[in-house]
């Protein structure tokens, strides 16, 4: 990727660090159930990076939709360069130079690429559309700030980190001043985070204001200047980030110590669980296989990651292992049957777990409840169904139960609609769901995305305890440290190929990202 360039502006450093461009005084703000945001106060000073850290439903994305207009604070103000200001809606925080890349992308799949940028404010002569005008611009923006783009790809064809690139133009085309970023690297491979971050640091250079929301303490202590900690909707305080440290950071965030390390005995491998061979799958989106011929096993007992970076045939291969794609050839055999042409469900009934890569277009149904989404794979079992109605008393009882043990946190507990919960509350749903419910195997894919730190440190327990009930796992992720924490063995995909097999005990970082480019091969065992 190109180096970004810059327009350098002379704005004064002490003026930069000493004022405050906006300010959030005393913001409260209350759903059915929870009071989201508890008379906090938010000082953002001009050419700074602010990171907002918290936990999962903590408050963070409820403060920054209100300086963005989306929602309206109950009790409280806002003001930029020290006056008063209003925001009812995302238009009147654009026409004061405020832009958001939300966690989950704002954008029209079936848009290109340059009308989702225009959109809402399109340059028009006569009442005509000028096109060209605003292709230009976007080129020029794109080529300054290394955001490559294709003006003409469609929404939907594109991979997430380009998605990202849009939601960024987004915010140049407008000429917004201060960037708000919402959990801007959960969806991104390593690669795409380092340059998001670089890219992050030429704004602040250039004298632009970021807020930018993350539940990941590497990307805080490496380009913010301080951040601010939310608890359960209330402040704990802010920090410089150069007098602090991570343990520090994770201690005001969850009020107790994290271990960063994975605790796990040697793996005890038993039987074979999946049996994958010679599977092919064609890509949506070229004439040409996304997968080939990949082989392997994975046993109970084990924990099996696939690492690579994102688009290297990943998606396509989960898609096909699960059932949401069918195989072009090859066979999947689980627990000892085919299943290579079973429904979803079958595979399910045969054992098979599955938290997917996009919680919200696969994982969940957003207008049904939290208990009903903890259901979704087992509404037909006799304990919670007599004579085809659904036994509400029971479902309620289990939802309450997998709520409280995966602290899955929401205004109304067990009623409350999936689609107002945090990204990383739906996912500790979703893992809930999925680890609780009886399997053999659970394909698991990004399963800590977007969950903060003492999450993270629960989930990574359930599944090395999954891993010594001798259930097999197979984890996808694109970050390194979980791969090499959480793998008894790693398969690396290149190009839709299996191109190693790596034992993390004796490998390092440096070895798994040369076969992750493709730098570097070994021979895979023969099946």
């Amino acid at each position: 990727m190109k180096k970004p360039v810059f327009p350098v502006h002379d704005i004064g450093m002490a003026v930069a660090m000493e004022d405050y461009i906006i300010e959030m005084l005393n913001i409260t703000k209350e759903f059915p159930g929870v009071v989201a945001n508890d008379n906090i106060t938010l000082r953002l000073k001009r050419g700074e990076i602010h990171a907002l850290l918290g936990e999962n439903g903590a408050g963070k994305s409820t403060l920054m939709s209100i300086l963005f207009g989306l929602y309206q604070a109950d009790k409280g103000e806002i003001r930029k360069n020290g006056e008063v200001v209003r925001i009812n809606n995302p238009n009147d925080a654009n026409n004061l130079g405020i832009g958001m890349v939300h966690q989950h992308f704002k954008l029209v799949e079936i848009f290109t690429v340059l009308e989702n940028i225009i959109l809402g404010v399109e340059p028009a002569k006569a009442g005509f559309l000028q096109k060209s005008k605003a292709r230009e611009r976007v080129l020029k923006l794109s080529e300054q700030y290394g955001l490559k783009v294709d003006p003409d790809a469609v929404i939907e064809k594109i991979s997430v980190g380009m998605q990202q690139r849009v939601e960024i133009l987004k915010m140049l085309y407008r000429d917004n001043e201060i960037l708000i970023f919402d959990e801007p690297t959960a969806v991104l491979t390593p690669q795409e985070i380092d340059e998001l971050m670089e890219i992050m640091r030429g704004f602040k250079r250039e004298g632009k204001s970021i807020l930018f929301i993350t539940h990941k303490l590497n990307e805080i202590m490496a380009v913010a200047d301080r951040c601010t900690v939310l608890r359960k909707g209330k402040c704990v305080g802010t920090v410089d980030i150069d007098k602090t440290s991570k343990e520090e950071l994770s201690r005001m965030m969850v009020g107790r110590a994290v271990s960063f390390r994975v605790e796990k005995k040697e793996a005890e491998p038993g039987d074979v669980v999946l049996s994958v061979r010679n599977v092919t799958v064609l890509s949506k989106t070229h004439k040409k296989y996304a997968v080939k011929d990949v082989s392997f096993d994975v046993r109970a007992g084990e924990i099996v990651c696939i690492a690579g970076i994102d688009g290297n045939g990943q998606t396509e291969f989960i898609s096909a292992l699960t059932g949401l794609e069918k195989i072009s050839s090859g066979k999947i055999t689980l627990c000892g049957v085919d299943i290579s042409k079973a429904s979803i469900r079958k595979r399910s009934k045969a054992g098979m777990s599955h938290i997917p890569e996009d919680r919200q277009k696969y994982g969940l149904v957003l207008d049904y409840t939290l208990e009903e989404n903890l259901v979704l794979q087992r509404y037909w079992q006799l304990e919670f169904q007599k004579n085809g109605f659904i036994k509400s008393n029971a479902v309620r009882s289990y939802a309450g139960k997998l709520i409280k043990q995966y602290d899955v946190r929401s205004g109304q507990g067990p009623i409350t609609v999936v689609r107002s919960m945090s990204g990383g509350n739906q996912q500790k749903a979703i893992v809930a769901r999925e680890m609780d419910k009886k399997h053999e195997l659970l394909v698991a894919v990004q399963p800590t995305r977007g969950l903060d730190v003492g999450a993270i440190e629960y989930i990574h327990k359930q599944l090395v305890a999954g891993r010594d009930a001798q259930k097999a796992v197979l984890l996808v992720s694109f970050e390194l440290d979980e791969v090499m924490d959480l793998s008894d063995r790693i398969l690396v995909m290149y190009e839709g190929e299996i191109v190693g097999e790596l034992d993390p005990k004796t490998t390092t970082v440096q070895e798994l990202g040369l076969y992750m480019s493709g730098a570097k091969r070994s021979t895979v065992k023969e099946f």
